[in-house]
């Protein structure tokens, strides 16, 4: 989310919230509409103290979540940038084949699907070069010891990518059950009206407007941060980007030069499939 979008919204609330506070001291008794002020701050406490451990519970639940999204991404990387160096022990006619589909593996992380994963509309898919990669080894004979060895890493290699990708792609669907949501909202929205009853028209203004407006800055901060991290795939501040997979590319280019594969990738920049002929 953008942080001026944030700040507008935390703004907008806590004027919607103080100038209903002002609207209902207008009417409220002198001393706030409690007989015992210590009583209702005790009761005050007990929602507050709910909705912080719940609180705080979502938010590391959130943000696990949005580390494991993080560290995939660059664990997916590594991975591919890895696979490159390990295709070059295979059997020549593979080489090259095996080399340019995971090239197009990384655009297609670093491009059409990030994109789509933003967007929230990647679902179940897979990762179309997979499945090419996965044909084309299917292909492979290896005859020695070396191909054997490089065979036998390569598909270590696949499962440690698979779920690198798995951890990246979960974040993206986001953690947070719709009954937690709703929960926080209503307590929420349960302490919004009970700091109603402090309204105290004795009390100066401003220090109602205080009172009223730092507690709902707070709670509607703190579930702006928990929307943040349950969708960490956006392009505003603090957002997940496929920095990773580019720099991966630009690794496997330094590779690709240094062991002479010169056969163009199979796919455009955003790693969408060439049309053929």
């Amino acid at each position: 989310m953008n942080v001026v979008v944030a700040f507008l919204i935390v703004a907008a609330a806590s004027a919607a919230a103080i100038a209903a506070m002002l609207v209902v001291r207008r009417r409220a008794p002198d001393g706030s509409y409690f007989n015992d002020g210590d009583r209702a701050a005790g009761v005050f406490g007990v929602l507050a103290t709910g909705f912080a451990v719940l609180l705080g519970f979502v938010v590391f639940l959130a943000f696990t979540s949005y580390d494991s999204a993080r560290a995939g991404a660059e664990a997916e990387a590594l991975t591919v940038a890895q696979q490159v160096e390990t295709a070059q022990l295979f059997p020549p006619p593979v080489v090259a084949d095996l080399t340019t589909e995971l090239v197009c593996y990384a655009r297609s992380v670093a491009g059409v699907q990030w994109e789509r994963m933003q967007s929230g509309t990647l679902g179940e898919q897979v990762n179309p070069w997979g499945v090419e990669l996965f044909r084309t080894l299917l292909t492979v004979e290896p005859e020695t010891a070396t191909e054997q060895s490089a065979y036998d890493t390569w598909l270590d290699q696949t499962l440690a990518r698979q779920a690198a990708r798995n951890d990246r792609i979960h974040g993206a669907v986001g953690v947070i059950p719709t009954p937690l949501w709703i929960v926080l909202f209503f307590t929420a929205g349960l302490i919004f009206v009970y700091m109603l009853f402090f309204a105290d028209r004795g009390e100066r203004a401003v220090v109602q407007a205080v009172l009223m407006g730092s507690v709902v800055a707070v709670i509607v901060s703190m579930l702006l941060l928990l929307n943040f991290l349950d969708n960490p795939f956006h392009d505003g501040l603090g957002g997940l980007q496929p920095v990773a997979m580019e720099r991966a590319l630009a690794i496997i280019d330094q590779e690709l030069e240094v062991a002479g594969v010169d056969q163009p990738p199979p796919c455009d920049a955003q790693g969408n499939p060439l049309e053929a002929g």
